[in-house]
């Protein structure tokens, strides 16, 4: 912003002199002195080659000569700017703005020394006289009020430059920021609800709508707006969010998958909305396992996706159903796209292979896990389980016995790593070490009641 003043400032009135002098006082101009326009012309000479000091005083020679000249005045104000001499430059300015108020420019020289200054009540109240002459200017207006944290301001100004120039990048960034506070957004939603009124085929409207209720939480509201778009331009990406569900509730498959390869692979769309599409084809699934592989596919979109592991939680929504076979191959997937230790998604996984007796992956991945993780007592249990049902019973005896030291206060893990122990000396021919592990095990469990 301020940037683009300097460079208007500086070069309008540096290399253009003549011009402000036609706008302000073309007769003065005309009928000033040999004296004054030597003067004059010194001061731009000096100021051009940066002697600042010089130039002053030549602009001093000529306001005595002219004690009304508006342009006299300016300049010398950016002389005074120029130096650093921001109270001189200040009342200079305000002089020639005095003495011709319609003139940007010299307003524009208060607006400068007063942003260099970081004085932003006066350049707020500078550049709303600016916008008289050039309504642009309140692109200026709005870095200010984000400057001093004005946001009610600076959205409502927002909002009326894009309705009336379109919208712009620095205005799109600024009001990211505003609208990352919670309390601006209901405004905000008021204001799209109304964009949508007045132009039904601006797409980014209903985007940014269905954005900010998704991000309140609200998914009921996003699909009513992304129904209200597919209607409305119906090639849109984002319509296809309500397109998918509308062939979803009719059971229309392969309508409904279509539409929900669009929005996967789309960059525009919300990573929210995309998860949430998932959600209700893998609920789709569930009960239509037909389309499996449609599912199977859609998980790779999320493949690279730094927030979520789509296939762990699909794995966990089996989990939870007793689903354990599929849960087993989404665990596989999960650890073998992303970090293959993953604690949880292991322990998981350890559980389903228990559901579904898969007893020698287990003893092998939990041997692994013990040398990623030498203190966690769970992954030495489901080695011994593991090696005790594949009747490897001297190697579930001696990494049941390694694991026992590092249980702590979990008498239900203590008492499994006993019963554990008992079947493990049972296959060696041990029976008293047998019921000695047993006993413990049972004293165990009745003290945990």
């Amino acid at each position: 912003m301020k940037n683009k003043v300097l460079a208007l400032l500086f070069l309008a009135v540096l290399s253009s002199s003549f011009s402000v002098y036609a706008q302000t006082e073309p007769e003065d101009i005309a009928m000033a002195t040999d004296e004054y326009q030597d003067s004059f012309y010194e001061s731009l000479k000096q100021k051009g080659i940066e002697n600042y000091d010089k130039a002053i005083v030549s602009l001093e020679k000529c306001i005595k000569l002219k004690p009304n000249d508006a342009v006299a005045y300016f300049e010398l104000g950016k002389n005074y700017l120029a130096l650093k001499e921001f109270q001189n430059a200040q009342n200079a300015f305000e002089k020639a703005t005095q003495l011709d108020p319609k003139n940007k420019w010299f307003w524009l020289g208060i607006y400068d020394v007063s942003y260099e200054t970081k004085n932003y009540p006066l350049a707020i109240e500078t550049i709303q006289k600016i916008i008289v002459f050039d309504e642009e200017y309140k692109d200026d207006l709005i870095s200010l009020y984000m400057i001093t944290n004005q946001y009610d301001k600076a959205l409502a100004t927002i909002n009326e430059m894009n309705d009336k120039y379109g919208k712009s990048s620095d205005r799109e960034i600024y009001k990211q920021q505003i609208l990352s506070q919670g309390k601006y957004q209901n405004a905000e939603i008021d204001n799209l609800i109304a964009q949508i009124k007045k132009d039904p085929k601006e797409e980014s409207n209903y985007v940014n709508l269905i954005f900010l209720y998704s991000k309140n939480n609200e998914g009921d509201k996003a699909l009513e707006v992304a129904k209200q778009l597919a209607k409305e331009i119906p090639n849109s990406e984002w319509g296809q969010v309500s397109l998918f569900k509308t062939y979803l509730d009719a059971n229309q498959a392969d309508k409904a998958i279509k539409s929900m390869n669009v929005i996967l692979a789309s960059s525009k769309i919300d990573s929210k909305i995309k998860h949430r599409t998932l959600n209700e084809f893998l609920i789709y699934v569930n009960k239509n396992p037909q389309y499996a592989t449609e599912l199977e596919k859609a998980i790779a979109y999320f493949d690279n996706d730094p927030n979520v592991d789509v296939a762990k939680e699909i794995g966990k929504f089996y989990h939870n159903k007793g689903q354990f076979e599929n849960a087993v191959k989404y665990y596989e997937k999960d650890l073998n796209s992303n970090s293959d230790t993953d604690r949880e998604t292991n322990l998981l996984l350890l559980e389903a292979y228990t559901q579904t007796k898969q007893f020698e992956p287990m003893a092998k991945r939990a041997m692994m896990l013990i040398e990623v993780y030498p203190s966690q007592p769970q992954f030495y249990y489901y080695a011994g389980l593991g090696n005790n049902q594949i009747k490897q019973f001297k190697n579930a005896k001696t990494v049941l016995e390694m694991g026992l030291d590092y249980v702590v206060d979990d008498a239900t893990l203590e008492a499994n790593f006993n019963i554990q122990l008992g079947e493990a000396y049972n296959g060696l021919g041990d029976a008293k070490k047998k019921e000695e592990y047993f006993l413990k095990a049972n004293e165990l469990l009745k003290k945990k009641k």
